[in-house]
């Protein structure tokens, strides 16, 4: 434990290793957390508040008797409450600001386009209410809040409503601090399975929400899938994980295994079943990353969970050549990926499949963590493939509007009359022919 397993990606071993990583997503949401997860959703959707305080005592180890002791009204934290880490206000308001540029171009109204006395129009409307999930349990995420907050209200979302275990939310004046500075009204010390499922469902206390986002653990994770036949969830993110594709370094450009040992342990502390990987051809640099990841662990002052995570899936895939690397990558499709080193970072010019890309060693992940700009709620467990990073467009409801012109049925019946009769729907036949009629 604490170091990376270095493996040709051809070898017997390395077909291995990547069989697990690609079949991260069932690890994470195991069959028996499926299970478990579907007692909760169903008894709060049966019992409503009290099965949501039963779970909650049995689970979190915070008995309360009513749900309004989980409902959070804290007092205002001033921004120079000691309480507060030193810089943290003024690298919040970055962060804020940051988030705010990036997403503001992506909210624009619908369209009208009209062809033969047809007049078709787009029309999107923001999300009523959105209940925002954010983890809790090893760490309190105030920047989760600011990544999910901020493109809801530019969205125009009316409600929004924050779950996260209570003793994290307690525990954290500057989780307080945001929740305050965002101005959210609603906030419940909430975790788990049972939160997902009281914003799904409902109960007598808690409303239900159009839309869950925000990423948590497999119990809610796996709760997020049970419920999203009745709810709209963003994608159902799990534990984080990092590709490194790395190349060999110039005598000017010389790449650091130091950084590239770093990167993978900001992501590895996350979560016993986070995913820290390296692609490589440079076999002497897998060493040195190897050992640095080993060295810089034993400085952690928590890295219980590091040192699980990289028993689990912390890999070195040895490749032949870039093409091998890029072609490997794209098959894990991860939720980031960071490219380093002159050969790889060349490769950003191409397609790839993954939640977020950045270039160069100048480039650490963690900037995306907080103050980039772009959300950082991606898709992992290979949702790459198909999903995307949360936006202003997960807020919204698109909705269209057909209207025709006296008379314009007429152009437009004939080709609709075809397709129903090749269909064979005579009673759609008949409904377009009698406009022409």
């Amino acid at each position: 434990m604490g170091t990376l397993e270095i493996v040709k990606v051809k070898s017997r071993r390395g077909r291995r290793r990547l069989e697990d990583l690609l079949a991260r997503g069932d690890s994470v949401v195991s069959s028996k957390v499926v299970r478990e997860a579907q007692k909760i959703v169903d008894d709060v959707r049966k019992r409503g508040d009290r099965a949501v305080l039963d779970a909650t005592r049995r689970l979190d180890g915070v008995s309360v008797r009513t749900m309004e002791k989980l409902r959070f009204r804290g007092e205002p934290i001033a921004r120079t409450s000691p309480k507060l880490p030193q810089g943290f206000v003024e690298g919040l308001e970055r962060s804020i600001a940051a988030v705010e540029r990036y997403h503001r171009p992506q909210v624009h109204g619908g369209y009208q386009i009209e062809d033969g006395g047809m007049r078709l129009e787009e029309r999107r409307t923001p999300l009523r209410r959105v209940g925002v999930y954010v983890p809790g349990g090893r760490a309190a995420y105030p920047s989760t809040v600011v990544m999910t907050v901020v493109p809801a209200r530019l969205a125009g979302v009316g409600e929004i409503v924050v779950t996260t275990p209570l003793r994290s939310l307690e525990n954290s004046p500057a989780l307080q601090y945001t929740l305050q500075r965002l101005g959210v009204a609603e906030v419940w010390g909430l975790g788990g399975a049972q939160a997902v499922a009281a914003l799904a469902w409902g109960t007598e206390t808690i409303e239900r929400v159009d839309k869950i986002v925000g990423p948590g653990n497999a119990w809610v994770t796996a709760a997020k899938q049970l419920v999203s036949r009745v709810v709209g969830v963003e994608s159902l993110a799990g534990p984080t994980e990092v590709v490194v594709l790395a190349s060999p370094g110039g005598a000017t450009k010389p790449v650091s295994a130091e950084w590239i040992a770093a990167d993978l342990l900001a992501q590895a502390e996350h979560d016993p079943l986070a995913a820290a990987v390296l692609v490589t051809t440079d076999k002497s640099l897998a060493k040195e990353v190897s050992r640095e990841v080993a060295s810089q662990l034993k400085e952690l002052p928590k890295s219980s969970a590091a040192s699980q995570s990289l028993a689990r899936f912390g890999t070195v895939f040895l490749v032949d050549d870039l093409e091998s690397g890029y072609e490997l990558v794209n098959r894990i499709a991860p939720e980031h990926l960071q490219l380093v080193g002159d050969g790889a970072e060349k490769l950003a010019e191409r397609e790839l499949i993954a939640g977020a890309v950045f270039v160069g060693a100048a480039t650490p992940e963690v900037l995306g963590d907080y103050v980039a700009g772009p959300s950082h709620v991606l898709p992992t467990c290979g949702g790459a493939r198909y999903a995307s990073a949360l936006g202003v467009d997960d807020f919204v409801r698109r909705w269209h509007v057909v209207e025709c012109a006296p008379g314009a049925a007429s152009r437009w019946a004939s080709a609709a009359v075809a397709l129903a009769e090749a269909e064979g729907l005579p009673a759609h036949a008949a409904a377009a022919v009698r406009r022409v009629r």
